[in-house]
């Protein structure tokens, strides 16, 4: 239960805390393999644009998904921020559709303590500032650049909890989100579940891969012995 008193009900068959720490064990390259050849799902990287800041930062949850755009207006602003950190769920990762902003800052200290305090995993998010505090919180950001400039005045919230275009990849509110330093990966919250066991098993054969890499054997007898590169 978080701090606003509102249990969030697992979607799938295992608690969310448990396929985070699974999640968390994997790495995006093997999400992406089996999204690609198991599910024929070619679309599933957010831009690569998006990186972590720090390199060992990952994250994974359920997506609460924000869309805002370059606005000059402010009327209600400072209020619609705060309903949106209300709205905020634990194990939550906030994922923002910023409209191609390049100048300002939608996340910084203030905020990131506030998410914090509700339960949220991470975000994924233009513009950041306050650095420091950010990362001596200790909570993972993946973003495109920092800056100095607020928000306020230069771009605005239009709404969130709505499906958002990240690139070529459609989030939906509470589709699953993981990423780590080879950028962030949204898989539909109907088969994250399945992709999470298809992913571990994937671990285990390349395990196998490496140790005939390691034993000499030849790249082509690897391929024939069921591995790959």
């Amino acid at each position: 239960m978080n701090t606003n008193g509102h249990t969030q009900k697992s979607p799938f068959p295992i608690p969310v805390a448990e396929m985070r720490e699974r999640y968390l064990k994997l790495y995006t390259g093997a999400v992406n393999d089996v999204l690609r050849f198991n599910y024929q799902m070619h679309a599933t990287s957010l831009p690569s644009c998006f990186a972590p800041l720090r390199e060992k930062m990952k994250l994974a949850g359920l997506a609460f998904t924000v869309k805002g755009g370059p606005d000059i207006t402010t009327e209600g602003e400072f209020e619609m921020r705060a309903e949106m950190l209300e709205a905020l769920h634990e194990d939550s990762v906030v994922v923002w559709d910023c409209t191609g902003d390049t100048v300002t800052s939608q996340w910084g200290e203030v905020m990131t303590m506030a998410a914090m305090k509700i339960g949220c995993r991470g975000a994924v998010i233009n513009g950041i500032r306050d650095t420091q505090a950010i990362l001596d919180l200790g909570f993972p950001v993946f973003h495109q650049f920092k800056s100095n400039t607020g928000m306020l005045g230069r771009f605005r919230m239009y709404h969130y909890l709505k499906p958002i275009l990240m690139g070529e990849v459609i989030v939906k509110p509470g589709d699953w989100v993981f990423g780590d330093i080879d950028g962030v990966i949204s898989i539909p919250q109907n088969i994250a579940f399945d992709v999470l066991i298809a992913a571990e098993k994937l671990l285990f054969k390349e395990d196998e891969i490496r140790e005939m890499v390691e034993s000499g054997m030849k790249p082509t007898d690897v391929v024939k012995n069921g591995g790959y590169f």
